[in-house]
């Protein structure tokens, strides 16, 4: 057997039962709406990303997110306080995918109002950590934090794990694309290339803490983690 062909077998296969699994019983439904709506688009079909959030790789690139994001306590404290990540963990997921989804294949009328309820979300989030150190987020600092470590995860699961690696082009441009969501989200200055997606993830290096709710969280994640028995292999 063909082992190229095999692979993309696999692949494909994973692809549709991680589908099946995150996006829910409205999947279809909400996949049907988002790519035939008719209407501009925040991003274009030649758009990096648009193969990036089109490949199952981004639900590798996602687990991997929460664990980095888990690091800054404040964005910990948040997601312990008010996410559904241990008693809901599919739920969350499904939401997660459906805003990426939105905004990246969507119409831009929709891509806008997902934005909206994201921010009045972040809006009421607020509390104190374990530390005593209040957080808010809608806190420009901490969106970024969570907006960089994502496209940072992202990005290295789809040139790890992806069908179609980007070139160095198509990675900077991947950067770009993200951060006109970041923006809309209320990130002022996002990161536009690999460099500065360095610079950020360095800059960040002494806010980070591997506290006892971010261990918490890795062990939850990593041993029950939200994917079909077939892809933890």
């Amino acid at each position: 057997m063909d082992r190229t062909r095999s692979g993309s077998g696999v692949r494909d296969r994973l692809g549709r039962e991680l589908f099946a699994r995150v996006a829910g019983p409205s999947g279809p439904e909400n996949r049907a709406r988002i790519h035939g709506t008719p209407g501009p688009r925040w991003f274009g079909p030649e758009r990096p990303v648009r193969r990036v959030h089109g490949d199952a790789s981004m639900f590798i690139g996602g687990l991997r997110a929460l664990l980095l994001q888990s690091l800054h306590p404040l964005a910990m404290a948040a997601v312990a306080g008010h996410s559904g990540f241990r008693g809901d963990p599919w739920g969350r997921l499904q939401r997660t995918s459906t805003f990426l989804a939105v905004t990246t294949f969507g119409t831009a009328e929709h891509a806008q109002q997902a934005v909206d309820r994201v921010r009045a979300v972040h809006e009421r989030v607020r509390g104190r950590a374990p530390s005593g150190e209040p957080y808010h987020a809608a806190d420009p600092h901490l969106l970024c934090w969570v907006h960089i470590a994502e496209v940072d995860s992202f990005l290295r699961a789809h040139q790890r794990y992806g069908a179609r690696p980007l070139d160095g082009a198509g990675c900077d441009g991947y950067i770009r694309d993200m951060a006109t969501v970041a923006r809309a989200l209320g990130v002022p200055d996002p990161p536009h290339d690999r460099a500065e997606l360095a610079a950020g993830i360095a800059a960040y290096r002494p806010e980070l803490r591997a506290t006892r709710e971010a261990l918490d969280a890795a062990r939850f994640i990593l041993l029950r983690p939200p994917l079909p028995w077939a892809a933890r292999a």
